[in-house]
């Protein structure tokens, strides 16, 4: 499945975008996981990157925050993909679009993140390397995971 990206801060996203990050973001993290405040106030200190299919659905989502937002260095959150879209590689090209955006608003630093414990594969595949032990984000094993700058 082809998309179509699109990088916008906060301020740029418009009300339409807004409306279906959030959907999707609800979807993804409410629905099939588990309840919890998702607009956590770290929104408006991102970057965020939406992928759209030909008929303009949201497909793909993630954000990435400033450094010092959650991490020293800046981290990359809310990695969603639309459940009818999984497993055509769509997470990984979102996760090469976010690496290549911090690496050309931040280069030189290293770049973060809070990953579902079962998916630590998948983020390894991008350089990601554990550097905490597990513990538990709203019920759910995380692991904090870091990458170093290219």
């Amino acid at each position: 499945m082809q998309l179509d990206w699109c990088w916008r801060r906060f301020e740029d996203l418009g009300v339409d975008n807004v409306y279906d990050m959030l959907a999707l973001r609800c979807q993804v993290f409410i629905v099939e996981q588990v309840p919890y405040l998702d607009p956590d106030g770290a929104d408006r200190r991102a970057w965020h990157l939406l992928g759209r299919d030909a008929a303009g659905v949201l497909q793909a989502y993630l954000r990435v925050l400033d450094p010092g937002v959650k991490f020293d260095v800046p981290s990359i959150g809310r990695v969603a993909v639309a459940m009818a879209s999984r497993g055509a590689g769509i997470g990984h090209a979102l996760m090469r679009q976010a690496i290549e955006r911090c690496a050309a608003l931040w280069p030189g630093q290293a770049i973060a993140l809070s990953a579902q414990a079962h998916l630590q594969h998948f983020y390894q595949a991008h350089g990601f390397q554990a550097v905490s032990a597990e513990y538990l984000d709203d019920g759910i094993a995380h692991v904090d995971m870091r990458r170093s700058a290219a």
